[in-house]
C-alpha cells in the first residue's frame, strides 16, 4: 500500500510513534487506578473525581465533578483529535481513495456488527442491559498500536497501516452510535443556536480563515451549546475539527489542520487519555462476586470484543476481497488479518466512554460490570493478538519477506 507523498509518510509515521507510546502509558494508568481502587487510597481517589468544579461566563454556569469534565470536557478534545486524523485521511492519506479505503471499510464494519450481535444475544432478555449493545463496537487504536509497537521491526508497515485505517472507521462508527443512540432530551432553541455556530464555523472555512483563534472561540460556544442541548458534547469537537482548513493559500507548503495535529497529538496522548483511562478504569473489587463477574453484561462485552471482532473483521474482509469489492495488499497474508482482528478487541478508551454514556446515570453495579467486561475482553484480545503476530512473524526479516 503506497502513500501519496513523503509528508504524507512522515505525518502517518510521527501518528504510529506516539499512537504507540501512547498506548503504553494508557496501560500503565489503567493498572494504576485498578490498584488503588483496591486499596485505602481509593477515598482520596473518589474524592477527587466526585469534586465539583463550576465555571461560569455571566448568566451560563457550568458545574460539574471533575470525572464528567474529564468524560465530557477534556474527551471533545480527543474527538477534535480524531476528527483532524479523520478529515486528514479522507482528503490526503489512507482513505482518500475507494481502492486504499475499500478493505478497512469493510472489516470495520465486520468489526461493529458481529460484537454487536454477540452482546445483544447474551443480553436480550434485559432491555437495561441492552443500552450497552455498542459497548463491544469500539477499537482502541492507541492501546492497538502500542502492541503492535512491542512487536518492533517484525511487522510489517502495511499492517499497521490497516489497523490504523480501520480503526479511523471503527472512530467515525462509534460517533454516528453516540449521535444518534447516546443522546438524552433535546432542547430544540439550543439545537438550533449550535445549527447557526456550525454555519459560522463553515464560513470560517469557506472564507479560507486560517487562524486558529475564531474557530476556537466558535468551537468552546459550541461546546457549551451542544452540552447543553442534550446532543453528548464530545460530538463538538469533531465538528469544530472538519471546519479546520487543511491548506493555506498564501502559503502552499503549510497546512493548518496537520500544524493543528501535530501540536494536539502529544497533549492528548500523553494528558487527556492517561487522565480519561485513570478516572475510568478504577474497579473495586469489594462487594464483586464471581456471578457478578459471569452476568450477562461482562459476558456479552468480552466475547463481543474477543471473539466479535476477530470473526467479524476476518469474515468481512474476505467477504470484500471475494467480492471483488476489496482489494487486499501484497503484504497482509490472512493470518495477519486475523491477528489484527485480535488486537482490535482491544476497545478500552472508546468503550468505556460509550459504557459510560449507557449506564452512568443507572449507578450501581453497571459501571463496574462494564469495566470489568472492557477490562478482560481487551486484555485477552489483546494478549493473543500479540502471541499469534509474534508467532507468525518471528523473525524481523519476515516483514519485508
Amino acid at each position: 500500500m503506497e502513500l501519496k507523498t513523503p509528508i504524507a509518510f512522515k505525518t502517518l509515521r510521527h501518528f504510529l510513534r506516539l499512537e504507540s507510546t501512547a498506548g503504553i502509558v494508557l496501560f500503565i494508568t489503567a493498572i494504576l487506578a485498578l490498584i488503588i481502587d483496591n486499596t485505602s487510597w481509593r477515598v482520596y481517589y473518589h474524592a477527587f473525581f466526585d469534586y465539583t468544579f463550576s465555571v461560569q461566563l455571566g448568566p451560563i454556569k457550568l458545574s460539574k465533578p471533575v470525572l464528567l469534565w474529564v468524560n465530557d470536557g477534556f474527551m471533545a478534545v480527543f474527538f477534535f483529535l480524531v476528527g483532524l486524523e479523520i478529515k486528514r485521511e479522507l482528503l490526503e492519506g489512507e482513505l482518500s481513495s475507494f481502492r486504499r479505503a475499500s478493505l478497512p471499510a469493510f472489516a470495520a464494519l465486520g468489526g461493529m456488527v458481529f460484537p454487536a450481535v454477540i452482546y445483544m444475544y447474551f443480553n436480550h432478555s434485559d432491555a437495561v442491559a441492552m443500552q450497552g449493545w455498542a459497548i463491544p463496537v469500539a477499537t482502541d487504536i492507541a492501546f492497538s498500536l502500542g502492541i503492535l509497537a512491542l512487536l518492533g521491526s517484525r511487522v510489517p508497515v502495511a499492517l499497521k497501516i490497516f489497523l490504523t485505517a480501520l480503526a479511523i472507521f471503527d472512530d467515525i462508527g462509534a460517533i454516528a452510535i453516540i449521535a444518534i443512540f447516546y443522546t438524552s432530551d433535546i432542547a430544540e432553541s439550543l439545537l438550533f443556536a449550535s445549527v447557526g455556530l456550525i454555519l459560522i464555523l463553515f464560513l470560517l472555512n469557506r472564507f479560507k480563515v486560517t487562524r486558529y483563534s475564531p474557530y476556537i472561540l466558535v468551537g468552546i460556544v459550541l461546546w457549551v451549546c451542544v452540552l447543553k442541548s442534550g446532543v453528548h458534547a464530545t460530538l463538538a469537537g469533531l465538528v469544530l475539527a472538519f471546519a479546520i482548513p487543511l491548506k493555506d493559500p498564501k502559503r502552499p507548503d503549510f497546512s493548518p489542520l496537520n500544524n493543528l495535529e501535530h501540536k494536539l497529538h502529544p497533549w492528548v496522548a500523553y494528558l487527556i487519555l492517561p487522565l480519561f483511562a485513570f478516572a475510568n478504569a478504577g474497579i473495586s473489587f469489594k462487594g464483586l462476586s464471581l456471578n457478578h463477574f459471569l452476568s450477562p453484561i461482562p459476558i456479552g462485552i468480552l466475547c463481543g470484543l474477543f471473539f466479535g471482532k476477530q470473526v467479524g473483521i476476518w469474515f468481512a474482509s474476505y467477504l470484500g476481497i471475494w467480492t471483488g469489492l476489496a482489494q487486499k495488499p501484497k503484504m497482509l497474508t490472512g493470518v495477519g488479518i486475523y491477528g489484527i482482528g485480535l488486537i482490535a478487541g482491544v476497545g478500552f478508551t472508546m468503550s468505556l466512554f460509550i459504557g459510560n454514556l449507557a449506564f452512568s446515570r443507572l449507578g450501581g453495579d453497571y459501571p463496574a460490570l462494564v469495566r470489568v467486561g472492557v477490562i478482560v475482553g481487551s486484555l485477552l484480545s489483546g494478549l493473543f493478538g500479540y502471541l499469534i503476530l509474534r508467532f507468525v512473524y518471528r523473525r524481523p526479516d519476515v516483514a519485508a519477506s
